[in-house]
């Protein structure tokens, strides 16, 4: 369950314009069942998945957000002291021409589950863009349209969720990023939060399958000579891995899905090499997180493009699929069982 306790708004301009450099606030009052609707619809729009957490490349206490998050957490009746500090920062960092003023959200959730554990947590909340909203009015029997501009709370342009959890390590950080995209997500991400991947199964069982993917469709054919065919059903092994297992051993997974020697020694190299170039690092062993499978099983595209007019999809047994080539030219023969 998660409760909202305060909600502070701002409206923050874009410095670059030398808009609102007063800040100007508002405390919002709401009544109970407001309160509940915009908890619920604020709070939802953080599917589980990979979080992150403050850091500073010298000294955490360094990062401006982690600083304001502690004394908020400590004592969340200032919250508006704290929010107009918070919003100042955001501010400092809105300078690029293509970034939106906006309402921006200070938001006190009690009561929120992370982990199983139950905490307080911290919401920032950006609209940058209006929808527009019908009203129908009724007069008599007679009904009037009407168009108003508002916000939608279930589509917030921007977020992040801070628990207090995990203190000592930057905190336990959700973000999301609607318009993320350049410098939009540079200036929210990286210079307002300051906030990288944290390192939980989460991060390790997304990044895995993501080189993994990458190695088998981009790195493996430039050393050897794999089909088409053959790349995808190395896809459908993968998948299959992480869907049957409970935790991931990196032997275990060259072993059983790579197979071949001089294959995975490749494979091996390839991983030191995809960690330098991404700023990360995979754990050999680790638990499995089903969240991350789910999200990451959908990029593992698994068709064969014949000529831009035919698709294979192979989704099941390689040795269905026999490729050859004769007179008329090269060709696929698909062996099955029933037709649907």
């Amino acid at each position: 369950m998660n409760n909202l306790d305060y909600i502070v708004v701002h409206f923050v301009g874009n410095k670059a314009y030398e808009e609102n450099l007063t800040l100007s606030y508002s405390e919002c009052i709401l009544q109970s069942s407001l309160k509940d609707i915009l908890g619920k619809a604020l709070y939802s729009q953080f599917i589980p998945g990979s979080t992150c957490s403050f850091f500073h490349e010298s000294r955490l206490e360094l990062n401006e957000m982690y600083t304001y998050s502690k004394e908020l957490f400590d004592k969340p009746e200032k919250i508006v002291d704290i929010s107009q500090k918070i919003a100042k920062h955001l501010y400092v960092h809105s300078t690029h021409p293509k970034i939106k003023g906006g309402e921006f959200y200070t938001v006190y959730f009690k009561d929120c589950i992370v982990d199983g554990e139950t905490v307080d947590a911290i919401g920032l909340f950006k609209s940058e863009n209006k929808d527009t909203f019908l009203k129908v009015l009724r007069e008599g029997g007679n009904f009037n349209l009407e168009s108003e501009q508002g916000i939608n709370i279930k589509k917030l342009d921007k977020g992040c969720l801070i628990f207090n959890k995990d203190r000592e390590n930057g905190y336990v950080v959700a973000v999301v990023d609607n318009t993320n995209r350049g410098v939009n997500a540079q200036y929210w991400i990286d210079d307002f939060l300051h906030v990288r991947q944290r390192k939980d199964e989460y991060a390790n069982t997304e990044n895995v399958m993501a080189m993994a993917k990458h190695f088998i469709t981009k790195e493996l054919p430039k050393e050897f000579e794999v089909p088409k065919a053959d790349q995808i059903d190395l896809l459908n092994r993968s998948l299959q891995f992480f869907k049957e297992k409970d935790s991931f051993d990196m032997e275990e997974f060259a072993n059983e899905v790579i197979e071949q020697p001089e294959v995975i020694e490749s494979f091996k190299s390839y991983k030191k090499s995809y960690e330098e170039e991404h700023a990360t690092e995979i754990d050999d062993s680790f638990t499995i997180s089903q969240h991350a499978f789910k999200k990451q099983q959908h990029s593992y595209k698994r068709i064969i493009r014949l000529d831009k007019k035919i698709q294979i999809i192979i989704d099941g047994n390689r040795d269905h699929i026999e490729q050859g080539e004769d007179e008329r030219g090269k060709y696929y023969k698909v062996y099955y069982s029933t037709e649907e």
